[in-house]
């Protein structure tokens, strides 16, 4: 579990990066919902938390790909890949970020 930040200090419609390896980017959303993805691109090296965030849906900066950050699909091409998603939890007004296993490893 990674503590992020306090819940006030990310404001609704905006996003942290975490400097983990790899990095993970967490999202406020406008509807108050709290998601945490990979931060980087599936279909090239670009930094999701730099991207247009838009309800539930996180485009990226560099080639408009998009990703549903409730389960990290991609929406549209050029992203063929998912981004690993992970749980997110507020205790005592901190956002903590528990990272998900990736396939084949222990978490």
């Amino acid at each position: 579990m990674i503590p992020v930040c306090r819940l006030e200090d990310l404001p609704e419609g905006e996003s942290v990066r975490l400097d983990t390896a790899p990095p993970i980017a967490v999202f406020h959303t406008d509807d108050g919902s709290l998601y945490a993805v990979d931060d980087t691109c599936t279909h090239q090296d670009a930094s999701l938390s730099e991207g247009w965030l838009e309800g539930c849906l996180i485009e990226c900066p560099l080639h408009a790909a998009a990703f549903d950050l409730r389960t990290g699909a991609p929406t549209c091409l050029p992203a063929r890949h998912a981004l690993r998603t992970h749980l997110v939890t507020v205790d005592d007004g901190v956002i903590h970020v528990h990272v998900t296993a990736r396939e084949g490893t222990a978490a």
